[in-house]
């Protein structure tokens, strides 16, 4: 351990391994000693799958090892296996210890995080300098300054102002190709054969560091969920590289087509796999912008799926953390629709009769990994129209996505997927019946569900929820601008209709409370 006093604390949280970090920079290597801290805390405060704890401390610790490299000196906490331990508790210690003066950092991904560790640096008398986050290409106070007047925050209008203000995707004061958005191109769906024959994304085959991070989460969070018998994340820098060519090379010029589909046995499709990478801030988002955007210049993908993949990280992205910092903390308790119900307990098991969550959720618990349609569409969809309570449907998406990090995942959960902050995020809420999962996918034709039937013993779950959900909400959306022709379609249900529909959900809600309460 370090026993030398230090000037200055440099703090490098799990989030942050981007060599070019602005707490980095001007960095006196006789004075100051880079501080890293794997917490418990990290791991249990909602309960993490295996390879989401795996894939931060492998990064983490080939991280400390390229900066050590480098010759700087770094304070390390490997993660203690009998201390119950927290990042504020560990770096309290260690300005008690050390001695610093001061702390720099780069904010943290989560409010909770910077927050604990804000108050153990005062408490301790030390200087706290928090540094800009050169990883994002709108900083907050440019968010807030966006925002600032505006009735109503739209992805599309901040997406808009950044594409023109980076010269991304422009040709001039136009957009390439004509649009700012080729959505209506990008929802093809596949035929009964499925996908044609895919190419597997480049993996990586865990070394030593890796290997001992594995056996360590297998014993310490033995009874966390999910698997780490398929783990071959980037942990790297070098390999993030590796995986972006990978995209782009394979992938990108199909993504644009297919990026709603979904079908059984293929969690990849021509999705990227770079979310966890980006997110840990081994690849920066400018730099796998401009790879796609090269991409479309060389004629190796259309505009269609250069954009939709580009608008996915200069626009929603970016615009999650501006709300996120703007609205938090009180935006995590948002609940506008009054759901109360637990999470059903199978979403943590994959053990349900319906072919669509046991997929994804069985996909989830292997890999921690969805893409974004089984998340909203399968995942977020039967929450929304159960009526779960959405801190717990937070908690879980937190949990269980190696790409989880708060001040991405919060507001994707809290307002796009649940519509819990009545929509600040998305103008409307995302709902629909088991025909749009058959329409995207090919889970349906191997469950017992019908999903063309609200009531009966073969009626489709979601397709029985979503008619009850128009019912129940009809007050506050029939006279939606944009979801009032949805909530028009309850004039085709007669009387004993809308009673049986509401009764069977009863039902439904009644058994999956019941199931719950028995584990």
């Amino acid at each position: 351990m370090q026993t030398r006093q230090p000037e200055r604390l440099i703090v490098v949280l799990g989030d942050q391994l981007n060599r070019d970090s602005a707490a980095l920079q001007a960095l006196n290597p006789q004075r100051d000693v880079v501080w890293m801290a794997e917490a418990r805390e990290e791991a249990t405060h909602v309960w993490s799958h295996k390879a989401r704890i795996a894939l931060f401390l492998a990064a983490m610790r080939h991280f400390r090892d390229q900066l050590r490299k480098r010759g700087l000196t770094v304070e390390y906490h490997a993660l203690d296996e009998d201390r119950e331990t927290s990042l504020a508790s560990l770096l309290a210690q260690d300005l008690g210890r050390l001695r610093a003066g001061s702390v720099r950092m780069v904010q943290a991904g989560d409010h909770r995080v910077q927050t604990a560790l804000e108050r153990a640096v005062a408490r301790a008398g030390a200087a706290l300098a928090r540094v800009p986050d050169r990883h994002f290409l709108c900083s907050l106070e440019d968010f807030d300054a966006w925002a600032e007047g505006r009735k109503q925050l739209r992805l599309e209008h901040f997406y808009r102002h950044l594409r023109q203000r980076t010269g991304v995707l422009m040709d001039g004061d136009a957009p390439v190709g004509g649009r700012w958005n080729f959505d209506a191109d990008n929802r093809g769906r596949f035929g009964r054969q499925g996908p044609a024959s895919l190419r597997a994304p480049k993996s990586f085959r865990p070394d030593a560091i890796t290997r001992d991070v594995l056996g360590l989460v297998e014993r310490r969070f033995a009874q966390h969920p999910g698997s780490l018998d398929a783990f071959d994340w980037p942990v790297t820098r070098r390999q993030a590289l590796l995986a972006l060519g990978d995209f782009i090379e394979h992938r990108l010029p199909m993504f644009g087509r297919y990026q709603d589909a979904m079908w059984d046995s293929e969690p990849w499709l021509y999705h990227s796999r770079l979310s966890a990478a980006l997110n840990l801030k081994l690849l920066a988002p400018a730099e796998v912008i401009a790879a796609a955007e090269q991409a479309l210049t060389d004629g190796h993908a259309p505009v269609n799926a250069v954009e939709g993949f580009i608008r996915q990280i200069l626009g929603w992205r970016e615009f999650v953390r501006g709300l996120y910092w703007r609205d938090m903390p009180e935006y995590a308790g948002r609940n506008e629709l009054n759901a109360q119900l637990p999470l059903p307990d199978f979403y943590w098991t994959a053990d349900t009769d319906m072919a669509c969550l046991r997929s994804v959720v069985g996909q989830t618990l292997q890999y921690g990994y969805a893409h974004h349609i089984q998340r909203l569409m399968v995942t977020g969809l039967f929450a929304l129209l159960l009526g779960v309570e959405p801190k717990r449907v937070h908690e879980w998406y937190l949990a269980v996505y190696v790409d989880a990090v708060e001040w991405v995942e919060l507001p994707n959960t809290i307002g796009m997927s649940q519509y819990a902050d009545g929509g600040v995020m998305a103008s409307k809420p995302y709902v629909a019946s088991g025909r749009y999962i058959s329409r995207m996918s090919n889970y349906c034709g191997t469950c017992r569900y019908d999903p063309a039937q609200a009531t009966g013993d073969t009626a489709c779950p979601f397709t029985t929820l979503y008619w009850d959900f128009l019912m129940r909400h009809r007050d506050r959306f029939a006279n939606h601008p944009r979801t009032g022709y949805q909530w028009r379609n309850l004039t085709r249900l007669s009387t004993p209709q809308r009673r049986a529909i509401r009764q069977q959900a009863a039902r439904l809600r009644e058994r999956l409370v019941a199931a719950n309460a028995k584990t």
